[in-house]
């Protein structure tokens, strides 16, 4: 993420860096995921990288952030 992008989930969420902190870091650790979930997606489609692998991976990014 870049610093536009950081402000923009704080202000969009409504937050503070003062006690929400933690919440924050959640935020960008979801995006962060969320993003590289999306690469395996694309890449799962992708002819000369199509693989049950990159389903799985995108899966297995997404499922962090359920535990």
């Amino acid at each position: 993420m870049n610093r536009d992008e950081i402000i923009k989930l704080i202000e969009g969420n409504g937050l503070t860096l003062h006690g929400d902190i933690e919440h924050f870091a959640a935020l960008v650790e979801a995006a962060e995921r969320e993003a590289c979930a999306k690469v395996c997606d694309v890449l799962a489609y992708h002819p000369e990288f199509a693989s049950d692998a990159t389903k799985l991976a995108a899966m297995a990014i997404r499922a962090r952030g359920q535990a």
